[in-house]
C-alpha cells in the first residue's frame, strides 16, 4: 500500500512537472502582449496642441533635460470662464446672480419698481442690457454682499445643486471641459501645482472648484469684495461688503499671481483678451514656458466666437498668440469630446 502511495505521489509530481514545463514552453512560444500604455490626454486628438503640451511637459520634467525645472517651480495657472468651463450665453456667475435676484425678491418688494432689479424679475432683457455695467454691478453687489462668507457660500452651493444650463439642461458644474480637466490631472501627475486665476469672484468659485477640477480653495484666485472680521450676535463672522476690493482681470492677473503665488508661472492657459497679460507675464520668464489659448470654434457641440463676442472676446490675445507662437487650441478639430456628459 505504501509502495502504491509513493508511486502515486511520484506520478503526480511528474505530471505537475510536465505541466509546468508545458506552460513555460507555451509562454515562450506565445508571449503575452503587454497591456496598452495609458494614453495621455485621451479627449485630445493627435494634433499640434496635444503634441506641444506633451513635449513641453516632457522637456521640463525629465531629469537631465536642458529644460528641466524643479518641482517647486512647476506652477500652472488657468483662467476659469471659457477656459475650464463654458461661458455662454452669459458668464455663469452672472446667471447665478440673476437667479438670486428672483429668489431674494420677496424680501425686497421695492425691487419690483427699481431698476435693474425690475428688469430681472420681469425677464426684460432689453431693459437689463440698457442698465449697462453699473446695473450689473448693482446686481452683483445685492446678491454677493451684505452677508457673511458662510451664507454666501451656502447660496452658491444650493444654486450649484439645483440650477441647470438653459441650452444643455445640465448642472453648471457639468459644463466643465473634459480635455482641460484631463490636462489639470496630467500636469499634477508631473509635479505641477495648478491654480485658477480668474476674473470671477473668489468666493463664488471656491465651493465647487475642488470637486470640479481638483483645485483646492487655497489655489483659487479671483476678484473679491471687501471683507471684514466682525462680531455679530456675539459670534465672529467674516462680513462681505458692497465694495470691489480687487479686479482679477487683464493686468490684474499678473499682480494677483505675484501677490498670492509669488512665483512666475511655467504654464498659463486662457481664452480671451482678459488673459492676455497673464500669458505675456508667464512667457516673459527665463527658460522654457508655455502659453495656451482655448479657441471656441465648435458651434455645434459648444459655441463659436472670438473677435466680436460680448462674452469672452478673443482679439488682441489671438493676434499676440500668432506673433509669439503660443499654442491655440482649435476646440472643433482638436477635442474629440468637450463635456463628460457628451457621448464618445
Amino acid at each position: 500500500m505504501m509502495k502504491q502511495t509513493t508511486e502515486a505521489r511520484h506520478g503526480w509530481a511528474a505530471w505537475l512537472a510536465s505541466a509546468f514545463i508545458a506552460l513555460l514552453l507555451a509562454a515562450c512560444a506565445s508571449p503575452q502582449k503587454a497591456p496598452p500604455a495609458q494614453v495621455d490626454l485621451p479627449s485630445w486628438n493627435d494634433g499640434p496642441s496635444r503634441t506641444a503640451i506633451v513635449d513641453f511637459v516632457h522637456a521640463v520634467t525629465q531629469p537631465g533635460s536642458p529644460d528641466f525645472v524643479a518641482n517647486e517651480e512647476r506652477i500652472a495657472v488657468f483662467d476659469n470662464d471659457g477656459t475650464l468651463w463654458s461661458e455662454q450665453p452669459l458668464y455663469f456667475e452672472m446667471l447665478f446672480a440673476l437667479d438670486r435676484v428672483k429668489e431674494m425678491a420677496p424680501a425686497h418688494p421695492d425691487w419690483a419698481k427699481r431698476q435693474p432689479f425690475k428688469a430681472v424679475i420681469d425677464g426684460d432683457k432689453a431693459a437689463l442690457a440698457k442698465s449697462g455695467e453699473q446695473g450689473l454691478l448693482k446686481i452683483m453687489g445685492a446678491t454677493h454682499t451684505g452677508m457673511t462668507v458662510d451664507d454666501f457660500t451656502q447660496s452658491v452651493t444650493q444654486w450649484k445643486a439645483t440650477a441647470r444650463h438653459p441650452r444643455f439642461n445640465q448642472p453648471y458644474t457639468s459644463m466643465t471641459f473634459l480635455p482641460m480637466r484631463e490636462l489639470l490631472d496630467y500636469l499634477r501627475a508631473h509635479g505641477f501645482k495648478t491654480y485658477i486665476v480668474s476674473g470671477g469672484e473668489t468666493e463664488f468659485m471656491r465651493p465647487w472648484a475642488q470637486a470640479a477640477y481638483g483645485v483646492p480653495p487655497e489655489q483659487v484666485i479671483g476678484s473679491g469684495f471687501t471683507t471684514t472680521f466682525e462680531m455679530r450676535g456675539g459670534k465672529p463672522v467674516l462680513w462681505r461688503h458692497d465694495k470691489l476690493e480687487f479686479n482679477d482681470d487683464g493686468a490684474g492677473k499678473p499682480v494677483a499671481i505675484q501677490r498670492y503665488i509669488g512665483r512666475r508661472p511655467l504654464l498659463a492657459f486662457g481664452n480671451s483678451d482678459g488673459d492676455l497679460q497673464m500669458l505675456q507675464w508667464t512667457t516673459a520668464g527665463e527658460g522654457k514656458r508655455f502659453a495656451g489659448i482655448v479657441h471656441h470654434t465648435d458651434a455645434q457641440r459648444e459655441w463659436a466666437y472670438d473677435r466680436d463676442s460680448s462674452v469672452g472676446k478673443l482679439d488682441r490675445a489671438l493676434d499676440e498668440a500668432q506673433r509669439s507662437g503660443w499654442t491655440v487650441v482649435d476646440m472643433k478639430t482638436e477635442w474629440n469630446r468637450i463635456y463628460a456628459f457628451e457621448k464618445p
